[in-house]
Parts: structure tokens; C-alpha cells; sequence
């Protein structure tokens, strides 16, 4: 096995994500593959940095910046990082492909160059909850339209890769709605409510934004334009609320102590709030392991993702999902 790594994609590339890939590599065995330029990438490959890490490199002789347009980049820069990468894996020398890179361009490079097993890829999203353990959001933006049929494939894969990658047994699955009652909603998620209640899953039923992060499903599935904004509104509201104790605990003499006091409760706290703990995103629906960093992840963001990329891969989590959605098609 070998994860191939997108060491030009992101805000701090490419030294976080050299760093947080060998890193991964050393301390997981893990061997990886880093695609960029050359030039850009030996000054970070030194013998001390390398050391204990398996490791090759893959020229790539162009990147896909946060601001270009998907389809268009993608076929106008054939030699970028992404599109290698994707070649990575599509040919065989490599098993996943981890990305901080422009979202957009790491979806259609992935549709085209691995192939799709669902109607609508959706992006995958694992979520901190209060009860200290994950939910996983999907679509989290992929696709802002979707059909019940493809809620129905989302929920098949989500309660796949909860159960086989998150190792959340037997994983609850809800359908993100304004109430909890079956008739609540428009059509698009009252025409999925009768289908999701006849799948082979444990089925919730609905479940409200305010109950999301209670931890007590594990597994929320909805469009991606409801899902995007849900994901943007926990990552904003996260943030503000640790600006905030900032603010709050350097005020006065008797705040700055406590604040010294609780300092490791609140790192603690802020470890279970910090997507970099679960890595990055799934790609679901591509032929192909595929995992989204967050765009401004740090090293140890992609340490987590690469560990993530290779849990999907010893699982044959893709190869489980094909085989359900298939099933479930009749």
C-alpha cells in the first residue's frame, strides 16, 4: 500500500504537508508518495526530516491554486498535483489520494480520472460532537441538488465508513430536517424519509441542527447545500466561541490565574473541537479512496488525513460501498 499526497494543495504547502505526511509515515508505517515540483519539495527532504519515513517522490510540474475554476484548471494543467495524484491511484501505484487542495478540482479530477459508483458524489464531513466522538456529515458540498434516490446512497456509504473506518459500530443513520416528525419537510426529504426507513441500516429517523452535534447519531445525510452551510456555521461558531474564552480569560489579574488553572481542561476541550484530530473529508462516490483536507490544515491535519486514507484502504470501505449501493438498486 502507498498514499499518495498532494504536497502543493493547501495554504501551507508545502512544508505542513510535507511535514505531516512523513510524519504519518514514521510513526504508522505508512508508506507515501509526495506529488509536487521537485524543486519546491527537496529543501524540505533532508535527512533529518526523512528519517524513518517511507517515502518517494512524484514530479508534478503544476498546481491547481484555491481560486481557479475546477473543470477549467483540470483540463488545462493536466501536469498539476492533483491531476497526478489522481493518476496515482487510477493506475494502480498508488492505493488513496490525500488533498488540502482546490475542492472543486480534487472532484472532477477524481469523477474523471477514477469513475463514479453513485449518481452524485457527495463530500463527506467528520464532525466533533459532545459526547466525544464523531458524526460524519455527508453531503457536506459536493452536490447542492439531490434526489431522495441519492440521500438513500448517501446513507449506504455513511453507515459503511462510520462503521468500517470510524469504528463506530452499528452506526445510527438521520436525515437532517426542520423537525422530527416524519411529515416534516419539503418532498426532497419526505420522499427520503420512506426510503431510508426500508434500507438495511439503523435508521433514526429525522433529526433538527441543534441536535447535530449531540452525538447521539453518528451518521447525518442531506443535500449538499443544507449540509455546506451546517458544516460552515459549526466551523464559525467553534471559532467564536474559543475567540471569545480568549478574550475573556486575559482580562484581570484573577481571570489570567484561573485561566492558568483550566489551561489544560480547555486544551482538552478544544482537541475534541479541532477537525485536525479526524483528519479530512471523504470523497464518496469515486472508484478510489480519496480524502479532502481542510484548505489551511496544518501538519498535523495531514498527518491524521494520510492515517485516515490508509484505514479506507485496508478496509476495502470503497469495494463494501460499491457492493451495497449495487444491492440496493435491486
Amino acid at each position: 500500500m502507498r498514499i499518495a499526497v498532494d504536497a502543493m494543495g493547501g495554504d501551507h504547502a508545502p512544508a505542513d504537508i510535507v511535514r505531516g505526511a512523513l510524519d504519518a509515515s514514521r510513526q504508522h508505517g505508512i508508506p507515501i508518495a509526495l506529488v509536487g515540483r521537485q524543486d519546491a519539495l527537496a529543501p524540505l527532504l533532508t535527512d533529518e526530516a526523512t528519517a524513518g519515513a517511507d517515502y518517494a517522490v512524484v514530479e508534478a510540474l503544476e498546481a491547481i491554486g484555491s481560486d481557479e475554476r475546477p473543470a477549467q484548471a483540470v483540463r488545462q494543467k493536466r501536469l498539476s498535483s492533483i491531476v497526478v495524484g489522481i493518476a496515482q491511484v487510477s493506475e494502480g501505484r498508488c492505493d488513496a489520494f490525500v488533498s488540502a487542495g482546490n475542492t472543486g478540482a480534487l472532484m472532477t479530477a477524481s469523477l474523471l480520472g477514477l469513475g463514479k459508483i453513485m449518481r452524485r458524489p457527495a463530500l463527506g464531513a467528520v464532525l466533533p460532537t459532545f459526547a466525544h466522538r464523531p458524526v460524519l456529515l455527508l453531503d457536506a458540498g459536493a452536490s447542492v441538488e439531490a434526489r431522495p434516490e441519492d440521500l438513500v446512497e448517501y446513507a449506504l456509504a455513511g453507515s459503511l465508513y462510520a462503521e468500517h473506518v470510524l469504528h463506530l459500530p452499528n452506526p445510527q443513520v438521520a436525515l437532517l430536517n426542520i423537525g422530527v416528525e416524519e411529515t416534516k419537510g419539503n418532498d426532497l426529504v419526505r420522499a427520503a424519509y420512506a426510503l431510508l426507513k426500508e434500507l438495511p441500516i439503523r435508521f433514526a429517523g429525522n433529526v433538527e441542527a441543534r441536535e447535530a452535534l449531540s452525538g447521539d447519531v453518528q451518521v447525518i445525510v442531506c443535500d449538499g447545500f443544507v449540509g455546506n452551510v451546517l458544516l460552515k456555521t459549526v466551523e464559525g461558531l467553534g471559532i467564536g466561541i474559543f475567540a471569545l474564552l480568549r478574550e475573556e480569560l486575559a482580562r484581570g489579574f484573577q481571570t489570567k490565574l484561573g485561566s492558568v488553572l483550566v489551561r489544560q481542561r480547555l486544551r482538552a476541550v478544544a482537541s475534541t473541537l479541532d477537525y485536525a484530530t479526524y483528519g479530512g473529508a471523504p470523497l464518496f462516490g469515486v472508484r478510489g479512496p480519496v480524502i479532502k483536507c481542510h484548505g489551511s490544515s496544518r501538519a498535523l491535519a495531514v498527518h491524521n488525513g494520510v492515517r485516515v486514507a490508509s484505514e479506507y484502504v485496508q478496509c476495502g470501505a470503497v469495494r463494501r460501498m460499491e457492493g451495497a449501493l449495487q444491492e440496493g438498486r435491486g
